[in-house]
């Protein structure tokens, strides 16, 4: 998934001249060509992949040996929107093209919905493990993309009625799935209805849950172009981050630093583990991911650009390094991550080019 958020940022940085169009298409020769290589699984790539032999790499246990539709989906949206921005007529680009096309051609979406009559797809399919995770893709989260490429795709497509049976399934399958990692019935019928802080939540769990549920799925897909029955979700995604903004203000937890510009409750390192932190008490353990509240820059700029220039002019000293802003930090406990999470790293890069040009948006769509 880093890898294909990376690949967007490659493209923003080619475009404003970080980096010569010449520097990025030699690292996207080189990506295409070991992506063409890598061991996939009916098309789909691992979540890991062990660097010198392209094989998977079970980094979570031996049951995450196979290919991950999720990861995937966030690796293709890269790909699709390099495949756009390439469009000189040289060998060299066209080449990068070409490569991009067999290798989004080849995943085969319906694979993964387990059985032919299935309303979802499946997260994971291992060749000796099987369907044994058994993860059946539900929203609301990070994973819409995965059912919009699968409905799109040009060879192994899903049925476009699967974005309700599936995503947003509101029978007892979806209900459940949702009231058991919200805590809540608030938004378990994937529509939520309730007001939180004077703003209406139309489709979430809970509060809206951690940032990056706005992020993944629409650094590439324009959320003003997705309207449902429910929502459209530029809007719906700019409410979850005013929420996000107003529990952070408010501080129920009396963390230190929180405030109008230090706000933003996502997933990130944190000082015993990584954790999908969201604006609620219980969940609220004190630390701050700056992604949180930049890569909501087209939702919220001012409130975004208040966060950005407070961890960059204030807490600079010990946020800011090699590659930007380090992953999270926590002042209650005086602590800061030592690494930059690409997965956290690339929609920072990717959603103010989108807040200010449109750019990735405009490519992919």
């Amino acid at each position: 998934g880093a890898s294909g958020f990376g690949s967007m940022a490659l493209v923003a940085g080619a475009s404003r001249n970080f980096i010569t169009r010449k520097e990025a298409v030699d690292r996207f020769t080189q990506i295409v060509a070991y992506l063409e290589k890598t061991e996939t699984f009916h098309g789909a790539f691992s979540h890991f992949i062990d660097g010198p032999s392209g094989k998977v790499e079970p980094f979570f246990g031996h049951r995450d040996n196979g290919g991950d539709l999720v990861e995937t989906s966030f690796l293709m949206q890269g790909l699709l929107t390099a495949r756009a921005f390439f469009d000189a007529d040289n060998e060299a680009e066209k080449n990068i093209r070409d490569k991009i096309t067999k290798i989004w051609e080849r995943i085969d979406w319906s694979w993964y919905r387990q059985f032919p009559d299935s309303k979802f797809l499946y997260w994971h399919w291992s060749p000796d493990q099987a369907w044994v995770i058994n993860h059946r893709l539900i929203g609301w989260n990070e994973t819409m993309i995965t059912y919009l490429l699968a409905i799109s795709s040009p060879t192994h497509a899903v049925p476009a009625s699967m974005y309700y049976t599936g995503w947003a399934n509101q029978e007892s399958a979806g209900q459940q799935y949702r009231k058991a990692w919200g805590g809540t019935d608030e938004g378990s019928h994937y529509t939520n209805g309730k007001t939180y802080y004077g703003i209406r939540l139309d489709v979430g769990v809970s509060y809206g849950g951690p940032l990056f549920f706005t992020h993944y799925s629409y650094m590439s897909f324009d959320p003003h172009s997705i309207t449902d029955k429910y929502t459209n979700y530029y809007t719906n995604n700019k409410n979850i981050a005013l929420i996000n903004y107003h529990y952070c203000v408010q501080n129920p937890n009396h963390f230190k630093g929180y405030g109008d510009s230090c706000w933003g409750l996502t997933a990130s390192d944190g000082p015993e583990y990584y954790s999908a932190d969201e604006p609620v008490a219980s969940r609220d353990i004190g630390k701050m991911a700056p992604t949180g509240a930049i890569a909501s820059m087209p939702y919220t700029p001012a409130e975004s650009m208040s966060a950005l220039k407070n961890y960059y002019y204030n807490y600079g000293k010990f946020l800011w390094g090699e590659y930007g802003f380090r992953d999270a930090f926590n002042l209650t406990q005086n602590w800061c991550s030592e690494i930059f999470m690409g997965l956290n790293q690339a929609p920072m890069v990717v959603m103010i080019e989108n807040y200010r040009t449109g750019l990735i948006w405009k490519l992919f769509m």
